[in-house]
C-alpha cells in the first residue's frame, strides 16, 4: 500500500531542469532509497516531499491527501547540511528544536531524555554545542529528527561524520523505529547501507528516475547473464572457444586454476557456452555473479549515458 506517492513531478530553476517527470511510490512502513548522482535532483525532490518549494508540475500525496502546509508534525527530515546553534547549550538546542515540531516543554524534556540516553548524550546536556565533536553533533541532529515520532522519515547521508560503532548504532535505531511503523525515506550515496537497510529504491539521474524497484528484483534484473567460472586448461583455447557468443568481463590465474567472469550475449544460453568450452577445457565451477548495488548504480547511470 502506497504511503507517499510522487506523481509527474518536475521542477525548474531559470534554465536548469531539475527534476523531469518523475514519479514512484513509498510503500507505507517501508525503507525507501531515493538513490542518483551529485546533481540528479535529488535535494530538489526532497524539498518538494517536505513542502520547502513547490513543483511546477505534478503533485506529491502522503496517505492519499496533498501535502498540508505544515509537514513538521508529522516528517522528521535530516538534511545532509547540518546547522546548530554552537553557542547554544545542547540540551536547549534539542529543547528548542523540538518544541518547534509541536511538542510541549515537559513532554519534550522526557523525550529526549530518552534518546540522550539511547545514543550516550547525557553527560553533554548542559555542555556546549561548539564542543561537540562532528559524529556527537550528528548524534544530537538525529535525535531531534525523530524525538517527534514522525510518519515519515527523511534522512539525507545520516551516516557522515560516524564511525562504525556509531553508524552501527543509528542504523540499529532507523530499524527499530521502521518496525514500529515509521515509512523512511533514505538517500545516500553508500551502497552498502542500501542493500543492508532498504525494501525498495529509485534511482534518478539527469532529472529523470531512470529505475525503481525491490532491490531484489532489480538485483536479479541486473544479473545479465553475468557467470563466474573457475577452470583448468589454457586461458586462449577457452577464449577462442567462446567466439563471439560471450564477453569475457575479468580473469585471474593461480598455479594451473583461471578464474573468469563472462557475459552472455545475444540469444546464448549456459548450455550453448558450456557445449562449446568443454572439450577444451577441465570446468571447476560455475556460479551466476548477482551484482551488488554499487555496480548497478554504475551500470545504470552509464547505460543511461549511452542511450
Amino acid at each position: 500500500m502506497s504511503f507517499l506517492s510522487v506523481v509527474n513531478v518536475s521542477k525548474k530553476y531559470d534554465d536548469h531542469v531539475a527534476l523531469r517527470n518523475v514519479s514512484f511510490d513509498v510503500p507505507r512502513k517501508s525503507i525507501f532509497g531515493l538513490l542518483g548522482p551529485n546533481g540528479a535532483g535529488k535535494t530538489s525532490l526532497i524539498r518538494i516531499i517536505n513542502n520547502i518549494t513547490a513543483p511546477d508540475e505534478g503533485k506529491v500525496t502522503l496517505s492519499r491527501n496533498n501535502l498540508q502546509e505544515n509537514t513538521s508534525a508529522y516528517i522528521g527530515y535530516l538534511p545532509e547540511e547540518r546547522g546548530l546553534y554552537k553557542k547554544m547549550k545542547v540540551g536547549e538546542q534539542a529543547l528548542y528544536l523540538t518544541m518547534l515540531k509541536g511538542m510541549d516543554k515537559h513532554e519534550a524534556i522526557v523525550e529526549l531524555r530518552k534518546w540522550f540516553d539511547k545514543l550516550n548524550l547525557s553527560d553533554w546536556w548542559n555542555k556546549r554545542v561548539e564542543d561537540l565533536s562532528k559524529g556527537m553533533a550528528q548524534k544530537l541532529q538525529f535525535i531531534v529528527t525523530v524525538v517527534h515520532k514522525p510518519k515519515l522519515l527523511i534522512l539525507d547521508e545520516p551516516f557522515s561524520g560516524f564511525d562504525p560503532i556509531n553508524t552501527k548504532l543509528i542504523k540499529e535505531e532507523i530499524l527499530k523505529l521502521n518496525r514500529k511503523g515509521t515509512t523512511v525515506i533514505f538517500s545516500t550515496h553508500n551502497m552498502e547501507s542500501v542493500e543492508e537497510l532498504c525494501d525498495r529504491i529509485a534511482l534518478i539521474n539527469k532529472a529523470q528516475k531512470i529505475l525503481e524497484g525491490s532491490v531484489e528484483e532489480i538485483k536479479n534484473n541486473f544479473q545479465a547473464n553475468k557467470i563466474r567460472l573457475s577452470f583448468k586448461g589454457n586461458m586462449i583455447a577457452f577464449t577462442n572457444a567462446l567466439w563471439t557468443g560471450c564477453e569475457l568481463l575479468s580473469s585471474s590465474s593461480e598455479g594451473n586454476v583461471n578464474t573468469v567472469e563472462i557475459r552472455l550475449l545475444n540469444e546464448v544460453t549456459k548450455k550453448n557456452m558450456l557445449e562449446a568450452i568443454m572439450p577444451h577445457v577441465e570446468l571447476l565451477s560455475m556460479n551466476d555473479v548477482v551484482p551488488s548495488m554499487n555496480d548497478i548504480f554504475i551500470d545504470a547511470v552509464n547505460q543511461y549515458k549511452e542511450s
